[in-house]
């Protein structure tokens, strides 16, 4: 099986993330798309930001009735600060069966000859690579490398950051998620103050 690892804070999720994973798991190769919630730094606390496990629980509301599309929370047991290339060696250690990839923005593109290993991400794993809006044309070293894919995924502009501001500042914003993370974001009375 051939699985697209999606990585964020994800918080929240929102339909423009969904759009990308479901995008990637019914119009690329992919079997599947596994969201990979990043952890808290605890380093970094940060109010806006909800707990690990508050935003596993909102991904899997998020998920549930789409059967391509996964959780993993599996950077959570993982020492940090952590590294992409140090997941990777991790997830497929657990699941030997599959064959992993990684999803990413073109604009995390530019910037991927600074993570680190990155020579030796490319040379083990593809990229799937989504558009995004931004300043200039995307002028990349990686874009003709055989194991980078660019997937003509929806441009959606909705960021987390825009949709925690208008919860807190009382906006409907409902439209903007899918409609059970909505509920259960409301319910929770998350974000609103």
């Amino acid at each position: 099986m051939k699985v697209g690892l999606f990585f964020g804070t994800f918080n929240p999720i929102h339909v423009g993330h969904m759009i990308i994973a479901n995008y990637m798991a019914e119009f690329s190769d992919l079997d599947e798309v596994w969201f990979v919630i990043t952890p808290m730094s605890p380093f970094k606390q940060k109010s806006s930001m909800l707990s690990n496990l508050h935003r596993l629980a909102i991904v899997n509301v998020a998920v549930e009735n789409y059967p391509k599309l996964k959780t993993s929370d599996i950077e959570f047991k993982l020492p940090q600060p952590n590294y992409t290339i140090n997941t990777l060696i991790h997830i497929e250690e657990k699941y030997p069966e599959h064959q992993f990839c990684l999803i990413m923005g073109e604009d995390n593109l530019k910037g991927f000859h600074k993570w680190k290993n990155y020579e030796t991400i490319l040379e083990n794993y593809e990229l799937y690579v989504y558009p995004r809006i931004s300043e200039g044309k995307t002028e990349s070293q990686f874009l003709k490398h055989p194991k980078v894919h660019t997937v003509n995924a929806p441009i959606v502009q909705v960021s987390s950051t825009f949709i925690r501001k208008a919860i807190k500042g009382k906006k409907d914003i409902s439209t903007m998620l899918p409609s059970n993370v909505w509920k259960y974001i409301d319910e929770m009375n998350f974000y609103k103050t």
